[in-house]
């Protein structure tokens, strides 16, 4: 498959695909930093600017078109202008560049507030200018926490929800084999998580156990010492303690003394008769003060290799990058694990041929 993706930010599309064997023909994004990062990990592959002017014969030919098109005017927490909001014409953009490269599928993703912006009537124009342009399309919502394929066997530990549009050139049924599994469309979906009242049940809590040392300096996730709920809900890091209180060490992060960032989300004190039992503590600041994620925990929390958006940026080497625009593009991103599943559909239906119920879990 060779594609092109527009508003392609950090492109976790690319950083999806790539293991599929797909290949993109150009990346576009105006952004200066995430230009940077699309840059520092693809040079070799075209960086366009303006979406808006990729022209037909740009690039070359593509078999499917990808993008995230700005949700800020769809967004509940923004003024919700819609169409009418120059972002928010670009989804139209979106569909004007795919009817002028006519690639088989189109894969397009925005927050849910899309679905009700100026009482649906947004949202249902895209859909039918989608038509207009020859697909057949399904559209569906996907929350990343939920979401599990080969490459990442440990969903996301974050609720990150998003509408994708899948459409196919001439054909709605391949689209909603990719989108719509086959429980679902028997209207016996299948059985769904329930929330559990005990993943956050406490802002600060005291272990129950003697062998915690100055408990109250974490938050339990699930609370007194005990195993009730899934390993990775919370699954970003794994921090072992060596039987020290002084020491914190998180595996595959960092060494920190008590007292600075910890940055623990899954934690056990392997000198502990409850070493096994596997503790899921937060760690505070000694003050108790809440900590910010930091930039590889907020990668790890959309799917990405560690490190990935630290990069030599103006001037500076990449140790020296700031966290700020980090923060930015990774929460513009979408999640990697779930493009990852959408490309593995397509492969699937690719492979299978036409019809709703071609594409077996």
């Amino acid at each position: 498959m060779r594609y092109g993706s527009v508003c392609s930010g950090i492109e976790a599309a690319t950083a999806a695909w790539h293991p599929l064997g797909w290949e993109p023909a150009f990346l576009s994004e105006i952004e200066k930093f995430p230009r940077a990062v699309l840059r520092h990990h693809y040079p070799d592959v075209p960086l366009h600017g303006d979406f808006t002017t990729i022209g037909a014969d740009e690039y070359g030919p593509i078999d499917l078109l990808v993008g995230g098109t700005p949700c800020q005017s769809f967004s509940v927490a923004g003024l919700r202008k819609g169409m009418d909001d120059d972002r928010g014409n670009l989804a139209l953009e979106f569909l004007r560049l795919a009817k002028r490269k006519r690639p088989k599928w189109i894969v397009w993703e925005n927050v849910p507030g899309v679905l009700s912006s100026n009482g649906g009537r947004d949202f249902g124009a895209f859909l039918g200018a989608l038509v207009e342009c020859g697909y057949g399309f399904a559209y569906r919502i996907l929350d990343a926490q939920y979401v599990r394929v080969q490459s990442h066997p440990r969903a996301v530990p974050q609720r990150r929800r998003r509408v994708f549009v899948v459409g196919y050139l001439g054909d709605w049924r391949r689209a909603g084999a990719v989108l719509l599994e086959r429980e679902g469309l028997r209207r016996h979906p299948p059985p769904r998580r329930e929330k559990r009242e005990d993943v956050a049940m406490c802002l600060r809590g005291r272990a129950h156990s003697s062998h915690r040392a100055d408990s109250d300096n974490y938050v339990a996730v699930y609370g007194g010492g005990q195993t009730s709920g899934p390993r990775d809900v919370a699954a970003t890091l794994a921090a072992h303690g060596g039987g020290n209180r002084q020491d914190f060490e998180v595996e595959n992060f960092v060494t920190t003394q008590y007292g600075n960032i910890a940055g623990a989300l899954t934690a056990r004190h392997d000198s502990s008769p409850c070493a096994d039992r596997g503790q899921n503590v937060v760690a505070f600041t000694q003050n108790t003060t809440v900590r910010r994620l930091t930039p590889m925990e907020a990668e790890r929390l959309m799917g990405f290799q560690d490190d990935y958006t630290q990069i030599p940026w103006r001037n500076k080497p990449a140790d020296k990058c700031p966290d700020g625009p980090r923060y930015k593009a990774l929460g513009n991103s979408m999640a990697v694990p779930v493009m990852s599943w959408i490309g593995e559909r397509i492969n699937k239906v690719n492979a299978l041929g036409i019809g709703a119920g071609c594409c077996s879990d």
